[in-house]
């Protein structure tokens, strides 16, 4: 499948199981079996603002990481069938993680995620721009998991 259409709000909440506050893609703007390209709009009303840094607010770089996986979700969804229902992924390890430039109230984050290795661990490498200068980079693994039983 080479298709590169994008994604709805409503069809990234029927792939992936975070929710407000710590959904940290607002849309895809495109996605393939190599490569999605999501978005995030950084807003003064975002919750860690209120922590991080008071008088200078700065979106921590974790949450920039989280949006990466995030989207290596999406990313993964492509390649194996698993449902938010009953699977969910997992962080394994996070590797040659960059910062170059804070992240401030205003900014649309624009998330690249290509996967490196796919099967049930993923290995993917992601960044972060705004106004297409890398502000975040990371490689980072996955892997895909039955959810706990309630």
């Amino acid at each position: 499948m080479s298709e590169r259409a994008g994604l709805s709000a409503e069809q990234i909440l029927a792939i992936l199981p975070h929710r407000f506050p710590f959904l940290l893609i607002d849309r895809v703007l495109e996605v393939s079996e190599d490569k999605v390209v999501a978005l995030k709009n950084v807003s003064f009303g975002e919750p860690f603002f209120q922590g991080h840094f008071p008088g200078m607010p700065v979106m921590p770089g974790v949450l920039q990481i989280e949006a990466m996986a995030q989207a290596g979700g999406i990313l993964a969804s492509r390649a194996v069938t698993f449902s938010p229902e009953t699977h969910v992924m997992y962080f394994m390890t996070i590797d040659n993680v960059k910062f170059r430039k804070p992240v401030t109230p205003g900014d649309q984050l624009i998330i690249e995620v290509v996967p490196l290795r796919k099967g049930k661990i993923f290995k993917m490498k992601g960044e972060c721009k705004v106004d297409g200068a890398v502000v975040s980079s990371a490689e980072f693994m996955a892997t895909l998991a039955e959810r706990p039983k309630a």
